[in-house]
């Protein structure tokens, strides 16, 4: 284990100086990301080949074309390979969407060609070579600048909505805009372990698993991520798709997903045009809503990431929540704090729903009163969510006890809401937890604890200046 975490921490290591030197030439980190998944996948296939089996390039696409190469002809050759392969079918048409250079200055590209030759990535074990690159992912959601954080939600609410929404080994797993695939990795890396059946192992890695994302840098990263944890190897689970004007019909036992907040792009395809099924709105979250309602199958089951507007906002917003009360049991709703996505000062919730019975009561988690987390000083860790994971009863749901009481324990953080109480309501923001002190000190009390603050500074102050013996400062 100990040569595993060596391993990874200086090929990673190798991956930030090479970072520095670019981000100092002018190349951002999302580029860089970028042009290293493409070379890395050409390494691969090298290394691959030179084992005796297949490659999936075509030739003079390789890496042997590339390799040998410097200067203007490096970066020449490195461009056509890049504009042949996105126009592949399969799993190179994916990892290589719209592919284009971003490494113009020889110098710059031989310099990543060169850092990636010097190991044997296939040969890697998936799980470190994984890691490698999810951690690459996280240091870019963490880039302000790159503006990649919006791809990025926190690995530790993915891992606790994973083990509540428990996904089995034989049912699917979507994600109608799934980033750099988080969901999908933790729900595989959830199911993987229940059974040793190779028919169901293969369906896991080639079957069970649905991503989709509109952004075709996300695509290009979303599909090495699973590749190179060993899933999709021959066609990715990833497609380059606009989810809101998708009107297939398939769907999905399991739907895990964060969707992007906010309007639609402008240029973008109007929605209701597509979708005339859909309450008509232009909420990009509430269309997201409207879509995964749409491809969960019945029995299916929902963990999904929603603003507080979604819970409160009248209109069209209303009229969906209206339906998802009525044809879907909305269960669990976990309040979330601020300061754990990259956009800051984002009120969201996750809301937990299953297709095919209306909702009764409503059990909310408050894990946003008074709970401060910052992504620099005091992440949001996994453990953080364990009181929340228990409290779910994964499995055995008529087992839930409130920590809620009105008398004993009014700031407990889980509450059960009844049928007759939801159906009064106008909107779903539960908030019940008051953690206001009143002051009950006099005015005089208050001026002689300030006094005594103010002496006992003073007197700080005094011997200091006794210690330093009138040393010149």
């Amino acid at each position: 284990m100990a040569t595993t975490q060596k391993t990874e921490s200086a090929l990673l290591s190798k991956v930030w100086n090479i970072a520095n030197v670019l981000s100092a030439a002018g190349v951002g980190f999302t580029d860089y990301i970028t042009q290293l998944t493409y070379i890395l996948f050409l390494k691969m296939d090298d290394e691959k080949e030179s084992m005796g089996l297949n490659s999936y390039l075509p030739e003079g696409c390789k890496w042997k074309d590339l390799s040998s190469l410097s200067g203007d002809d490096l970066v020449e050759k490195y461009e056509e390979i890049l504009k042949e392969l996105s126009k592949c079918d399969g799993l190179i048409g994916t990892i290589f969407t719209k592919a284009t250079n971003k490494l113009y200055r020889p110098v710059m590209l031989k310099k990543v060609i060169d850092m990636v030759d010097e190991d044997n990535w296939y040969m890697m074990e998936g799980d470190l070579k994984g890691a490698i690159y999810e951690k690459i992912l996280e240091k870019n959601g963490q880039d302000k600048k790159s503006g990649a954080g919006q791809y990025f939600t926190p690995r530790a609410l993915i891992s606790a909505i994973v083990d509540v929404v428990d996904p089995k080994i034989t049912e699917t797993v979507a994600d109608p805009c799934c980033g750099t695939a988080g969901f999908l990795l933790a729900a595989y890396e959830h199911m993987k372990p229940q059974s040793k059946d190779v028919e169901k192992q293969k369906f896991l890695k080639n079957n069970a698993l649905y991503g989709a994302d509109n952004t075709d840098l996300v695509v290009t990263l979303a599909s090495m991520n699973l590749y190179l944890h060993d899933i999709g190897v021959k066609k990715s689970p990833i497609v380059y798709q606009d989810s809101l004007i998708d009107t297939s019909d398939k769907m999905y036992q399991v739907v895990l997903t964060n969707p992007p907040f906010g309007t639609r792009p402008q240029g973008s395809v109007d929605v209701s045009s597509n979708r005339p099924e859909f309450i008509k709105t232009s909420d990009n979250q509430v269309n997201f809503l409207q879509h995964i309602m749409s491809i969960v199958k019945t029995g299916g089951r929902v963990g999904v990431v929603m603003p507080d507007s979604v819970l409160t906002d009248g209109g069209s917003t209303a009229k969906v929540r209206e339906k998802l009360l009525k044809d879907y049991n909305l269960h669990t709703i976990l309040r979330l704090p601020t300061g754990i996505f990259y956009a800051n000062g984002v009120k969201t919730n996750v809301l937990f729903f299953d297709k095919g019975e209306p909702t009764k009561d409503i059990w909310v988690y408050d894990y946003r009163t008074g709970v401060k987390h910052t992504l620099a000083t005091k992440p949001m860790t996994r453990e953080h969510l364990q009181d929340f994971v228990d409290c779910y009863c994964v499995g055995h749901m008529d087992d839930r006890k409130e920590t809620y009481d009105a008398e004993t324990n009014p700031n407990g953080r889980w509450r059960r809401f009844t049928a007759e109480e939801v159906s009064k309501r106008e909107d779903l923001n539960f908030k019940w937890i008051d953690f206001t002190e009143e002051d009950e000190r006099t005015v005089a009390e208050i001026l002689d604890e300030m006094q005594e603050e103010s002496d006992g500074i003073a007197t700080a102050v005094a011997q200091l200046k006794e210690l330093l013996g009138g040393i010149e400062l």
